[in-house]
């Protein structure tokens, strides 16, 4: 078992990473790390004690003063090398810099130096280190404003807002379930290793487009699917995660579920459920009054339920949280409700007759890629692979 923490594990992509590391119960611990670790030298010592892998991401990216910036990410970096030197440890470390290490901004020094720190200190100790130089990253649940642009632009479309590109340019691109699937790559490859690794790590990027054509395409989404329900040609994998990205920033309790049009003549009725620009896999269930089905999540698939017949109840929870969303469907009133990747669901009979619900299943998602996790939407986490 190898113990692994993630400095910076409340944020963007140290929630990613620590979710992702839950599926590996049978091969990783997580050890878990509060940001108030760096205020006490106790809680940082007994955490760098624990961890056989330190992922430091913790970092300021942002700030009014550059100089604040500048000097709160060195500043954890020698915290991180004292309590590891205090405790005479020698854990694997990870550090997360950036593309922006030869800018001539405070934070590409602040990412550069803080890597040199940490590459001198493991040749001193005879510790393995990774210095991964990490493109620009996005993904679900980002902060707009913080961590990246397509944040911004995601929570802007969503909200009635206008996004606007105050500089165009290319940009390398790399989702963060891509990243975070690189990091324990290289956690797995270290770890079998004989001898200490010192090395820097150019992480590839998934895509490199310009500002203005990822803003786009994302309109293009925001017109077809956010306003009419539509689910837009989705070309290759990038634009599977691009789109899911942007599903994650609406409010989806405000949203969901949506009413279909009811069509009847002396015939009977009918509803038209789903408009496709893509391809994908439409298939139905009956379930008895009383039952649940579900409570799993998917880490890629895009996926639709619609109740046709019957009453039923679909919840949902954004996994690492404890809210839960309710949503109450009647076939009297077709509807439907869209899973969210990265959120448990399920669906329950509430009526007293059988309950009908039409299900669409994406062309890009594949029943053996591991995509599909069991997690109740009322219980803390159980993760196993379906």
């Amino acid at each position: 078992m190898i113990h692994v923490g993630i400095t910076g594990q409340p944020g963007f992509v140290g929630s990613h990473l620590y979710n992702e590391l839950g599926l590996l119960s049978d091969s990783v611990v997580r050890v878990p790390f509060e940001d108030s670790f760096f205020e006490s030298d106790v809680q940082l010592r007994s955490f760098v004690k624990q961890c056989d892998v330190i992922v430091h991401l913790a970092a300021m990216n942002r700030h009014p003063d550059p100089q604040v910036i500048y000097d709160t990410n060195l500043r954890l970096v020698r915290q991180l090398v004292s309590a590891m030197e205090a405790e005479r440890v020698t854990p694997h470390v990870l550090f997360s810099s950036s593309t922006q290490e030869e800018r001539d901004n405070e934070y590409g020094k602040s990412k550069r130096e803080g890597r040199e720190l940490l590459e001198e200190w493991a040749k001193r100790s005879g510790a393995s280190f990774t210095g991964m130089i990490v493109p620009n990253v996005y993904g679900p649940f980002g902060r707009p404003g913080y961590n990246s642009f397509i944040a911004t632009f995601c929570h802007r479309l969503t909200h009635g807002e206008q996004p606007e590109v105050l500089q165009d340019g290319s940009v390398k691109l790399i989702y963060v379930g891509s990243l975070c699937r690189h990091i324990i790559e290289k956690i797995r490859t270290v770890h079998r290793a004989t001898t200490p690794i010192v090395e820097r790590d150019e992480i590839p990027y998934d895509f490199e487009r310009k500002v203005t054509e990822i803003l786009a395409l994302l309109i293009h989404y925001k017109e077809l699917y956010f306003d009419q329900g539509f689910i837009p040609v989705l070309k290759d994998r990038n634009e599977v995660n691009l789109f899911n990205t942007f599903r994650c920033y609406m409010d989806h309790a405000a949203h969901f579920p949506v009413k279909l049009v009811r069509h009847s003549d002396p015939r009977g009725v009918f509803v038209e459920t789903l408009r496709l620009g893509t391809g994908g896999q439409v298939s139905f269930s009956t379930t008895v009054p009383g039952i649940t089905r579900g409570n799993h999540y998917h880490s890629r698939k895009i996926e639709r339920f619609t109740v046709i017949k019957g009453k039923a109840r679909i919840q949902l929870r954004r996994i690492g949280t404890d809210e839960v969303l309710n949503f109450y469907l009647d076939g009297n009133e077709p509807s439907y409700v869209d899973m969210p990747i990265w959120y448990t669901h399920n669906i329950t009979n509430i009526g007293e007759e059988e309950l009908y619900t039409q299900f669409w299943i994406n062309e890009w998602y594949d029943a053996n890629d591991g995509d599909t996790y069991f997690e109740t939407c009322d219980k803390n986490e159980n993760y196993k692979v379906k």
